[in-house]
Order: C-alpha cells, then sequence, then structure tokens
C-alpha cells in the first residue's frame, strides 16, 4: 500500500481498513509482543484500584455512612500510595509504547516498503527516538495539555446553552489531528517540537500548495467516523458489566442491597465483572491503533514533498527497468 500519496475523505477511512486487512496480522503481532504484558499489568492495576475503590464507595454511600471511604482511604494510605506511583510508571511507559508504535511503524514501513518489519527494527527506531518523545512529552504537558483543556473547559461550560456540545464533538477530533500530527512531523520530519506543532496547525486548514484547497474537513470527518465506529465497539464492550451488575441487584430486595453489594464484588459474577470491565480495556487500546494509524494517512496526505519525491522514485524505477 502506498503511504505517500494524496487521498479523499472516503479513501483516508477506507485505506484504514485496508492497511489493516493487508497488515494487521504482522502489525498487532508487533504490537501484542512489545506491549501486551504491559497492557495486562496496567489492565490488572486498573481494575484491582476500581474494585478496592468503587466497593468501598459504592458500600458507604448505601449505608449513608459518607465518612467511611475517608477513614478507609486513610487506613490504606500506603497501599493508594503505591499503587498510584506504580499506575503512573506503567502509563508513561505504556503511551509511550502504544502512542509511538503506529508512528514509528507506519514510518518504517513507508520508507522500506516491508510488509514483514520485525520487532527488532521496531526496538531500535523507539531507542533512537527516545529523547525525542521525553521532549514530545514536555511540550504535551505544557503546551497542548493547557490548550486543550482550556478549549474543552470553555466547551463544558457552554453545553448549558446547547452549543458547547456541538462544540465538543467539534474540537476532540481536531485536538486529536493536532496531537498526532505534531508527533508524526517531530518523528518524520526531525524538526524541533514547536516547528512541528506549527506544522500540525498549518496543515489542519492548508495544504503547503494553496491551490489543493483546504483538506480541514476531510481530516475532521475522518477522525470523527473513526472514533464513531471505535466508540460503538467499545461502548458494546463496556456493556457488558455494566448489564452483569444491573441484573445482579434488580433481583435482591432493596433492604438486602448492601450485603448485595458487598457480597457481589467476592463472587463469582463479580469476578466476571471486572474481567469483563479489563477486557473492555483491552480491547478499547487495541482499537485506539486505528485512530493512530489513520492519523498517520491523514499526515502523509499533508506532505506533498514525500508525493514528489515517491513520484521521482517510481518514474527512476521505471527507466530502470525499461533499461
Amino acid at each position: 500500500m502506498q503511504l505517500y500519496q494524496k487521498r479523499d475523505f472516503g479513501s483516508l477511512i477506507t485505506d484504514t481498513f485496508n492497511f489493516f486487512k493487508e497488515n494487521g496480522k504482522n502489525y498487532f503481532k508487533n504490537f501484542i509482543m512489545l506491549n501486551g504484558i504491559l497492557i495486562i499489568l496496567l489492565v490488572a492495576l486498573y481494575v484491582v484500584g476500581y474494585k478496592s475503590i468503587f466497593s468501598q464507595l459504592m458500600g458507604s454511600n448505601m449505608e449513608g455512612d459518607s465518612s467511611y471511604f475517608e477513614e478507609y482511604f486513610q487506613a490504606n494510605m500506603g497501599f493508594f500510595i503505591v499503587f498510584a506511583v506504580a499506575f503512573f510508571v506503567l502509563f508513561f511507559i505504556m503511551i509511550m509504547m502504544v502512542y509511538t508504535f503506529p508512528v514509528l511503524y507506519l514510518k518504517r514501513y513507508g520508507e522500506s516498503k516491508d510488509k514483514n518489519i520485525q520487532l527488532n527494527d521496531i526496538l531500535s527506531d523507539m531507542k533512537q527516538n527516545f529523547g525525542r518523545f521525553i521532549l514530545f512529552c514536555m511540550g504535551l504537558t505544557f503546551i497542548i495539555l493547557p490548550l486543550m483543556a482550556m478549549l474543552l473547559g470553555i466547551s463544558f461550560l457552554l453545553i448549558f446553552i446547547i452549543i458547547g456540545i456541538f462544540l465538543i464533538l467539534f474540537i476532540v477530533p481536531l485536538i486529536s489531528n493536532v496531537m498526532s500530527f505534531t508527533l508524526y512531523d517531530y518523528f518524520n520530519r526531525k524538526d524541533g517540537f514547536f516547528s512541528s506543532f506549527s506544522y500540525a496547525i498549518r496543515s489542519q486548514f492548508s495544504y503547503s500548495n494553496a491551490n489543493n484547497g483546504s483538506p480541514f474537513w476531510k481530516y475532521w470527518g475522518s477522525t470523527a467516523v473513526v472514533m464513531f465506529i471505535i466508540q460503538i465497539i467499545t461502548g458494546l464492550f463496556s456493556l457488558i458489566p455494566v448489564v452483569i451488575m444491573t441484573t445482579s441487584l434488580l433481583t435482591v430486595p432493596d433492604v438486602d442491597k448492601v450485603n448485595s453489594m458487598n457480597n457481589f464484588f467476592d463472587s463469582t459474577m463479580g469476578i466476571i465483572y471486572f474481567a469483563s470491565y479489563g477486557l473492555s480495556i483491552l480491547v478499547s487500546l487495541l482499537l485506539s491503533n486505528m485512530v493512530y494509524v489513520n492519523s498517520g494517512f491523514l499526515y502523509y496526505d499533508s506532505r506533498e514533498d514525500l508525493h514528489r519525491k515517491e513520484d521521482l522514485l517510481e518514474i527512476d524505477s521505471i527507466g530502470n527497468r525499461e533499461e
């Protein structure tokens, strides 16, 4: 599949699915080999923390003891500190692995045309770009995230006059594109963070050749559609634990709800509930690759300089074959 080419709205979406159809086996094999254990550990930590906090919170609320959860938190302060540190460290490493993997995979795929990329190739690329990723995280934390928080905060405030809902739906795909374009450009062009961030914003609204018009709506629409598809699929998986808990509680009289809730978390149904909850998180993490790969197609659509370079290489290869 050719990465360096101009695509219309439909091609951006269909080629995302075609990419996984053609390369999904190799892509996810490397992704799972690289991130599998890390993701399982993170999901396990998340589920354990969720179980500990949610069960105590629900129990205290149903018994009308508002201070019970606070007492539980104070009594287990050491556990929560260790849990928070472990979760933060694993989360940061996972973000580095999960977020950079599709960027470096597509970069190598586009440059080498190799459909059998090896894990060692990706690990080598990650090592070479580790320092750049740290700098990207700093720029993300102190520049992009504050701007994103400000835009989303304004949108949430405007929800009361309805327009905020539409602003959120408009802003989320745009922010996702800017963040992804910044990382793709930062690793592909090897420029500084501010240069890549500037390009990420400008490329949402115009090509380098002004005569080609604005790609804004096809970029925004492509990301919005892929996000919507992912939300539908993950929503179905997230619905499973909700149905399990709701069904269990509806069969219990009101007077027994507190004991039932406390027993539920240690029962077979409780185990199934948290297993399905962990599965929904895992599915969400895997499907998020669709957004990142789609962002790659958007980014390479914007790189008209790479299109010209690819065309010249094809002309050269035709000339060599004729000789």
